[in-house]
């Protein structure tokens, strides 16, 4: 009844008060009192509109990011050496330069390896020469045909001796065997080399490797393809995108881990094999309901929202909801909201149930708090 009887006071103020264009305070009072209105609700209908700053509920991908420290390596890398002793004769390269695939490196004396491949092909002529002529007395039947095949048979020696030492010559000049850029040497022209000496590195860092170990309980949530971040410590503004290119087939049986191995794209060459990295790898990726961190009003464990009522002329509505993850500056709802609801984003400490509201516009990816909070400050002429 007490009710009822309220909001048939309220309908008669309001009827009244459009009907005489009451504005002034004591005429306000005197039409309360007259309509039997409670003082209360006067100030309440009397009340400005609390300004606030709101956001669209959104829905984006989420994911949760697992977080290793791993070590990049060069997408291609070796150590030349050597495979013969001899004497380095020539060097066809400068520290740091970029070099294309079987572009010669090193060269080392092979005078004595050229001279024998000459008398090798000088044999393999005269071998030639004789089994031209046991083939011409052959047909005339001046010669047996053994002698046509023996004398095949010392020619394809005679050839194959060739192409030995053709293939030893090819010890003597080390190429490289993809494109990249050549590391540091420590040798030079005449040092004496002998099989196993570390000659220069060569590294192919167009794209690098990453190699991070997990705990093998986020295995489901990892698959090939997926997305993940690093960053180093040497460029620290920086942050490389990279993809999971394989997953480790075993799980270390001490620490419980697998590798995880990403590739990341590298076209300025800024990284180097060696690096530590610090990852942050998308797993158990969702589209989810995102609003901005600054609207949850948190009591206890439970946790709210300001919705407002764009039909009601922005009127606010306490809403609880069921929060999951947190990333810089959002949150996931898991319930209690809808997609494209209005929420209060800024504001949130000074505004109460079924109160209506100013809007002073909405926050986006274009628009912040701060730039909508210094167009109000122009707007009312406080502009610092």
């Amino acid at each position: 009844m007490h009710k009822a009887a309220s909001l048939t006071a309220s309908l008669v103020f309001n009827a009244m008060q459009a009907r005489f264009r009451v504005t002034s305070a004591p005429a306000l009072l005197m039409l309360a009192v007259c309509a039997g209105l409670p003082l209360s609700a006067l100030a309440q209908s009397a009340a400005p509109d609390t300004p606030v700053i709101a956001s669209r509920v959104t829905l984006e991908r989420w994911s949760d990011p697992i977080k290793a420290l791993g070590t990049l390596k060069a997408d291609e890398s070796v150590t030349l050496s050597a495979t013969v002793t001899d004497v380095v004769t020539a060097i066809d390269f400068d520290d740091g330069d970029n070099v294309a695939a079987s572009q010669r490196l090193f060269q080392l004396d092979d005078r004595e390896e050229q001279a024998q491949l000459r008398a090798a092909n000088a044999r393999a002529a005269e071998q030639r020469n004789a089994l031209n002529r046991f083939t011409q007395l052959r047909e005339r039947n001046l010669s047996a045909r053994a002698d046509v095949e023996d004398s095949q048979a010392r020619l394809n020696q005679a050839k194959a001796d060739a192409d030995a030492l053709k293939a030893r010559l090819a010890n003597y000049r080390i190429k490289a065997p993809f494109s990249g850029r050549m590391g540091l040497r420590d040798i030079s022209v005449g040092t004496l080399v002998t099989p196993g000496t570390e000659l220069a590195t060569l590294d192919k860092l167009d794209v690098m490797r990453l190699d991070f170990s997990v705990s093998a309980i986020y295995l489901a949530q990892m698959s090939r393809g997926a997305t993940l971040r690093a960053h180093t410590d040497a460029f620290p503004e920086q942050v490389f995108q990279g993809e999971v290119a394989s997953i480790g087939t075993r799980v270390d049986p001490v620490s419980r881990s697998v590798t995880v191995r990403a590739r990341l794209e590298n076209p300025e060459e800024r990284l180097r094999p060696g690096m530590l990295m610090q990852v942050e790898l998308d797993a158990a990726t969702r589209d989810t309901l995102v609003v901005p961190e600054s609207a949850i009003v948190s009591e206890g464990r439970s946790h709210y929202v300001w919705r407002l009522d764009e039909n009601d002329a922005n009127r606010l509505q306490r809403r609880q909801v069921d929060i999951g993850a947190r990333r810089k500056g959002e949150v996931e709802i898991l319930d209690g909201l809808e997609r494209d609801d209005l929420i209060v984003a800024h504001g949130t400490e000074q505004v109460r149930e079924g109160q209506t509201t100013e809007l002073l516009g909405i926050v986006d990816d274009d628009t912040s708090i701060k730039a909508l909070l210094h167009q109000e400050r122009v707007r009312q002429g406080r502009d610092d």
